[in-house]
């Protein structure tokens, strides 16, 4: 079977750090810290508002107690789950596997390899009404277009483990296995 070529996850890789940062650097320039613009209000309501949070934890706003700690943690795994996505990569087997990997690597790179050492935060600025989906959460946690890439990235892989990958191979029919008959050897 033919691998599929690898460059194209380093083509997506930089699309989504290009656009990761631009929409990051708008968001930073033009939207105050912690102010709210409701996107479509006459149609759809509150549902999608942009806006502006600094990050200094991992999704969620899950993160240690220490900032240095934090920085360093998120810094080191990003770096971890570079190389791993690259080993990864080199082994992909379909091109869905390829775009995915590509994904992934802007994603981790747009945030915690450009946006935690530069800043020290990742700017977050998506946010959607998800009314009683969860359980005491209103709205659904802020996020970026690196957060989405990642996204779109582990629904593809999913795909592929399910549909593509996960697969197995049909086997081919088995043979009858030829009857060979021997003359008899006397002495």
């Amino acid at each position: 079977m033919d691998r599929p070529k690898r460059y194209p996850a380093f083509i997506i890789m930089a699309a989504v750090i290009v656009l990761d940062q631009m929409s990051k650097i708008l968001v930073r320039k033009y939207i105050p810290m912690g102010k709210w613009i409701t996107v479509g209000e006459r149609l759809w309501g509150d549902f999608l508002q942009i806006g502006h949070l600094e990050n200094t934890g991992a999704a969620f706003s899950l993160s240690l107690p220490n900032p240095l700690w934090n920085k360093a943690f998120f810094i080191g795994t990003s770096v971890l789950a570079v190389v791993f996505i690259l080993w990864l990569l080199s082994r992909a087997t379909h091109k869905i596997q390829v775009v995915a990997f590509g994904l992934v690597l802007g994603g981790a790179i747009g945030n915690n390899l450009i946006d935690r050492p530069i800043l020290g935060a990742v700017t977050d600025f998506v946010s959607f009404d998800i009314p009683d989906l969860i359980r005491g959460m209103e709205r659904f946690p802020v996020f970026n277009v690196a957060d989405s890439a990642i996204f779109f990235a582990m629904c593809l892989l999913i795909v592929d483990m399910i549909f593509i990958s996960g697969k197995k191979a049909p086997q081919p029919e088995s043979l009858p296995t030829p009857e060979i008959n021997l003359p008899d050897k006397e002495q």
